[in-house]
């Protein structure tokens, strides 16, 4: 299996209809797995947990969508067996098994264009809000082995991630800030240059308004800590937030 990465934006992308979610149903088309292992930005917490549900709900984890997105429902069956071989992976690193959480927004908005049947078996991965980006770069390569067993590998954020922004631009936000940073996350990408990926923060004030917190970040870096050394990024779709400043929907696969 591949691994990808998914800039998700909105949760109102779950009812598709757009050239993002257009292309992550493509990609979805062309791949069966036996399960997927989702890494969300959504999942924020203290500590490393997996979900082990057979049936986990649908989290509607947000307040200012309204509308259908706000009672959606993606009822794919979780898989606990997956969830033990996680753990057992990234030992000696404590994992959790976790039978409260459920679907984020940043799992399903993605998954219900990716599979839209809900046919196949999901479990989710969390981010240690505790850990440095390192941490989660060098975590996820432990889960390398899946990538054999049939099961798909998806983080799901977005590289760009500044709201506050978005929403009320700054009298003083300088001029170009995201298209510099996104040339030049792209350059990094495609020269294989992990080591400056994962030290965002020495990246300078582009990236530190690009990523004003981690969490949408890290699942990208988690994607690149399972890129194999003969493997080169094949970009989904890319491009800005549906109209909205601040947020980049880079979507990228290795392998």
């Amino acid at each position: 299996m591949p691994v990808v990465f998914f800039g998700h934006g909105s949760p109102q992308n779950a009812l598709g209809g757009n050239r993002y979610t257009d292309a992550w149903s493509a990609f979805g088309a062309q791949l069966r797995p036996r399960a997927v292992l989702m890494i969300s930005a959504h999942w924020y917490v203290a500590g490393t947990r997996v979900t082990a549900s057979a049936r986990p709900r649908t989290n509607h984890d947000f307040v200012s969508f309204k509308g259908p997105v706000s009672s959606f429902e993606y009822p794919a069956p979780g898989e606990v067996a997956l969830a033990r071989r996680v753990r057992d992976l990234l030992a000696p690193v404590p994992v959790a098994l976790d039978e409260r959480w459920g679907y984020d927004h940043g799992a399903w908005n993605v998954l219900a264009n990716l599979y839209p049947q809900a046919d196949v078996p999901v479990i989710e991965l969390s981010l240690d809000r505790t850990q440095p980006p390192r941490f989660h770069y060098e975590l996820a390569a432990r889960l390398a082995p899946l990538r054999d067993e049939g099961v798909l590998i998806v983080g799901s954020g977005n590289v760009i991630h500044n709201q506050e922004i978005g929403r009320n631009p700054w009298p003083d936000e300088p001029d170009g800030w995201e298209r510099r940073f996104h040339e030049d996350l792209r350059r990094r990408l495609d020269n294989g240059d992990h080591a400056g990926l994962v030290a965002y923060e020495k990246l300078g004030p582009d990236a530190q308004l690009a990523i004003p917190t981690p969490d949408h970040y890290l699942p990208f870096l988690s994607i690149l800590g399972l890129q194999r050394s003969d493997e080169k990024p094949a970009i989904v779709v890319d491009g800005e937030g549906t109209g909205i400043d601040g947020l980049g929907m880079l979507s990228v696969a290795m392998g």
